[in-house]
């Protein structure tokens, strides 16, 4: 079996170390966590399982690579972390391992990410013999395998848009949704999420993935954004209070231009509460959120996918889908050669070996 490290126990590691347990060709060896009150609890308990794997988590990075797992996990932020993102995956490569992460934006289309991260990982590719797939949380596959697959049903396409649709009131990562995407904050407060060119920057990749397996050239990616503010105050199960006048919902695009038109699109409709901005597009059964591919051509295909985890969770399921595909992966990656792949290289297979098989 393969021996597998989930590193980070949040949100994304929580259904990592589920994941793991799941896939019969894997085997968890190790959890590694950053707050000190984790230390020394079973992995099982961290990832809810509601039953003990036998598997203590620790703080000792060294220690962990220095038993050369064939496989991490990396499943902590790198939304506010990015270059120390970097600096643990490169560690973990060079001890040797296949890495899956959804940190790492600009490696989603390896091919055109900035050599000041491309490189690095190459050398530690190099130097461990290992690999390094990288795959959106948002979901990932959202955004590129779903999409690629359901073209391939039409005779013709015009365009391909890909929604995420999201309710953050369920969502429990406080930084993020504040400060990064800036719900709750006044209406002239920039939030880095948003800030021209960044959405490109995290999302650009994946229309740039579209296009290639599509064999389309992009005149360029341009990007759209809406804002709306709370009309009153609400609160949150897990995240307290938001203000009536601070932001409460925001709806962006990043568009690939090609010939001209916008033919590839990701579109993100995020609110604090499903009171704000309901004229924009909700989930059909009036969850928390959806995953919806549109293909406008003929004929025109919709696929909406509506995912949940932990009790009935959209959050939670959409996180599990993704990490689902990553830890998916691992097996692949294993018997592939050492490198730096996509989503173009990585197969979506079906789950060999699950069936029947089910968590507490």
């Amino acid at each position: 079996m393969i021996s597998t490290v989930v590193w980070g126990t949040g949100n994304v590691g929580r259904a990592a170390i589920r994941a793991v347990d799941a896939n019969p060709a894997l085997r968890l060896t190790g959890v590694l966590v950053h707050d000190p009150a984790k230390i020394g609890r079973d992995a099982g308990r961290l990832g809810g399982l509601g039953h003990d794997l036998g598997v203590p988590a620790t703080d000792d990075v060294g220690g962990v690579l220095d038993a050369h797992p064939d496989a991490v996990v990396y499943a902590a932020s790198g939304d506010i972390r990015p270059d120390d993102a970097l600096t643990d995956i490169l560690r973990a490569l060079r001890a040797g391992a296949v890495v899956v992460t959804p940190a790492l934006y600009a490696l989603y289309d390896p091919r055109n990410a900035p050599p000041e991260v491309r490189d690095p990982v190459l050398a530690a590719i190099a130097e461990g013999g290992g690999s390094l797939f990288v795959s959106g949380i948002d979901p990932g596959w959202g955004n590129d395998v779903l999409p690629l697959l359901i073209s391939g049903l039409g005779s013709t396409v015009e365009t391909i848009r890909c929604q995420e649709i999201f309710d953050y009131s369920t969502y429990d990562q406080p930084d993020s949704v504040r400060y990064l995407v800036g719900m709750g904050q006044p209406m002239d407060y920039q939030p880095p999420m948003l800030a021209p060119s960044v959405p490109t920057m995290v999302w650009g990749g994946q229309i740039r993935l579209m296009a290639r397996a599509l064999g389309a050239e992009l005149d360029e990616i341009r990007e759209t954004l809406d804002r709306r503010a709370l009309d009153a105050t609400v609160t949150t199960t897990s995240m307290g209070e938001f203000a009536a006048g601070t932001q409460g919902a925001v709806r962006f695009e990043v568009q690939g231009i090609v010939d001209g038109q916008p033919r590839l699109i990701i579109e993100h409709i995020t609110r604090i509460h499903p009171s704000c901005a309901p004229d924009w597009p909700t989930p059909a059964d009036g969850g928390a959120g959806a995953h919806r591919v549109v293909i406008e051509g003929h004929p025109r295909i919709e696929v909406t996918v509506e995912a949940t985890d932990e009790d009935g969770n959209r959050s939670a399921g959409g996180n599990a889908t993704a990490v689902g595909r990553l830890v998916g992966a691992i097996d692949w990656l294993i018997g592939a050669r050492p490198g730096l792949y996509d989503a173009l290289d990585v197969p979506l297979r079906p789950a060999v070996g699950k069936l029947g098989r089910k968590h507490p």
